[in-house]
């Protein structure tokens, strides 16, 4: 057999153990750094399949690596697995129906992309079993992708060092390598100081906190004509300082999400931003502190790797799907309502063709592989994986595991990707993920050139974009379930 059919033969054998593997997963529904059920059952898989596993690594104790081989070259495989509040579904549910014990869900498919990384890490393990070649396949097992950026505490932490080469995918309404970066983004808040005063009484004795959070509001609203167009920067009211009119407020606090297509752009309005906050608090005569909560590198698509994973995508094909998967897309998409329908139609026959673009629609599902474009134009989004390939050459690609034109974080995405649809989108995705990894192994040398694109692109250096201060915002009750879970 070629290494296409030795990877796709151990997917199948594998089948059953990695549904059952993102079954759990999804029942379970952890929010970020919460996801003690979920590591336990990643761990508990991984050592039934021969991995070694190390847990709690880069001080965070639903974080893992799982070891597989020896040598070079060293390729690395991303899990995700945390879910979303409130966006708890019926698996394979085109109504509306919430999970009564969990409010949460895998509204962005997480479940799915761990377990078909775990899907990929077992392929490549029987590669290199039956072929005898060298080298070592690790799934990395990060949490907090959505709200704690857990890929860069790990970056930060070395876990990718002497790492050559990591792919990773994310379920999606179509098929494709993507070859586009996406925004960096730094989320830092800003503390207001005043002092107390009776409104009415004497107002002069006062020193509004709050009054320097509208002023900074107002400051940063003419910033955006002078800086980049594609910036971003969003915020929300932490703390308003309470809920008494006649009480001057002494305390207020403002949550900035500052992102740019690159993270040195960034740091450049950042710093902008925060003149603008001192002289908010200069203006109102109060004080101001900030600190710098997260933050993540915009991401780097590797050209060579890309490539790569591109043409493994194409040779193992779309997912199969059926006409009962056809029809339940069809049901999905006609829950999302007539103005995001239409919208999402217009899109495709705009991308697609009018003629094409109808059959896709008629389908409900994507069975296109999307062209390989790589471009400089960064994804409105923002994701951990940028840091990872600020250090080792990095590639991603989709498959496609929800009906066209579903929106993201959507209640949707939760009850399709506990269904067919998405158990046919993450077993196509393990078998491309593994038969690039495949490729690289029977090729080493491909490395080379992808490294020196990568210290092309970045000179060879990587601030990590959280301070060295800054610990993971891990909950202190993980800690004790995460221990009971044999996890540290």
């Amino acid at each position: 057999m070629d290494a296409k059919q030795q990877v796709q033969a151990a997917v199948r054998e594998k089948e059953a153990a990695i549904w059952e593997l993102q079954e759990a997963v999804w029942s379970a529904a952890e929010l970020g750094y919460e996801e003690v059920k979920s590591a336990a059952s990643f761990c508990q898989a991984l050592r039934e399949q021969g991995f070694e596993v190390e847990s709690g690594v880069a001080g965070i104790p639903t974080a893992f690596i799982g070891t597989y081989g020896s040598g070079k070259p060293v390729i690395g495989i991303l899990a995700e697995f945390d879910a979303l509040s409130q966006l708890g579904q019926a698996a394979a549910t085109p109504v509306k129906t919430p999970v009564p014990e969990n409010e949460n869900g895998h509204g962005c498919g997480h479940s799915a992309l761990g377990a078909g990384a775990f899907g990929a890490v077992l392929a490549v393990k029987d590669y290199l079993e039956k072929t005898g070649k060298s080298g070592t396949v690790k799934l990395y097992g990060c949490p907090a992708e959505e709200t704690g950026y857990g890929k860069t505490f790990m970056t930060r932490a070395g876990c990718f060092e002497g790492v050559d080469a990591v792919l990773t995918w994310h379920p999606f309404d179509n098929n494709a390598a993507w070859g586009v970066s996406c925004l960096a983004n730094i989320n830092i808040v800003f503390n207001f100081h005043g002092r107390t005063a009776h409104a009415a009484a004497a107002p002069h004795a006062g020193r509004s906190a709050l009054d320097s959070c509208e002023i900074m509001n107002v400051g940063v609203n003419y910033l955006r004509e002078h800086v980049i167009p594609e910036a971003r920067m969003h915020y929300a009211y932490l703390d308003v300082g309470g809920t008494s009119p006649n009480v001057v407020q002494d305390h207020a606090t403002l949550s900035y999400f500052i992102r740019a297509p690159k993270i040195s752009q960034v740091h450049e309005i950042l710093e902008r931003v925060k003149d603008i906050a001192k002289g908010a608090a200069l203006i109102c005569g109060t004080t101001m502190d900030w600190y710098i909560r997260t933050g993540v590198s915009d991401y780097i698509p590797n050209p060579t790797l890309t490539g790569i994973l591109y043409d493994a995508l194409v040779d193992v094909g779309a997912p199969d799907f059926d006409e009962a998967d056809y029809a339940l897309a069809r049901q999905f998409r006609d829950s999302l309502g007539e103005d995001l329908r239409q919208a999402s139609d217009a899109a495709i026959l705009k991308s697609r063709g009018e003629e094409h673009g109808k059959k896709l629609l008629a389908q409900g599902l994507d069975t296109d592989i999307a062209p390989l474009v790589l471009s400089k134009v960064a994804m409105p989004g923002s994701t951990d994986v940028g840091d990872v390939s600020y250090v080792v050459p990095t590639a991603q690609m989709g498959t496609a595991g929800m009906a066209i034109g579903t929106p993201g974080h959507t209640w949707q995405i939760t009850g399709q990707t506990c269904s067919s649809i998405g158990k046919k989108a993450l077993l196509k995705a393990s078998e491309a993920l593994a038969l690039a990894a495949a490729r690289v192994l029977d090729d080493p040398s491909v490395l080379e050139k992808a490294k020196a694109e990568l210290k092309e692109e970045t000179g060879g250096q990587y601030v990590c974009p959280i301070p060295a201060e800054v610990e993971p915002p891990v909950p202190d009750w993980v800690f004790g379930e995460a221990k009971k879970a044999g996890l540290l």
